[in-house]
């Protein structure tokens, strides 16, 4: 095969376009991995300041632990989680041995945990849309 000089300069030019379609697609990914981490930080850091009983399987753990426990299991889950709402199923919605829901007891009542975070992540994420 016979290379014209018309072929040699798309060459440089398909390997320009190739580089910055992917150095793009990088940040792009980069910025919403981002996003992501700065709403399980948020999240993580509601459950510890909440002042909140959590209920896993029958025993009740204060805020901080229940903040440890889900960074522990998040450490386990993090290569499913891609969005925060993956983050609270993998860690803060059930045992993944016993299949018993987590519950947060807050002034007297009792809410599904996931239920609980998913309100608390609507309401940081509207605040951010608004300044």
């Amino acid at each position: 095969m016979c290379w014209t000089t018309t072929q040699f300069r798309f060459i440089p030019n398909a390997f320009i376009y190739l580089l910055l379609t992917v150095t793009a697609n990088a940040f792009a990914a980069t910025e919403q991995e981002i996003a992501t981490d700065q709403e399980i930080t948020h999240l993580l850091d509601f459950v510890e300041h909440s002042r909140c009983n959590f209920n896993r399987n029958g025993t009740v753990h204060k805020s901080l632990e229940a903040r440890q426990h889900m960074e522990l299991k998040y450490g386990y889950a993090k290569r499913w989680v891609g969005t925060a709402e993956d983050f609270i199923k993998y860690t803060a919605t059930q045992s993944t041995i016993s299949k018993r829901p987590y519950h947060v007891v807050c002034d007297g009542q009792q809410i599904p945990s996931a239920e609980w975070l998913i309100g608390e992540l609507k309401k940081y994420r509207d605040n951010n849309l608004k300044g």
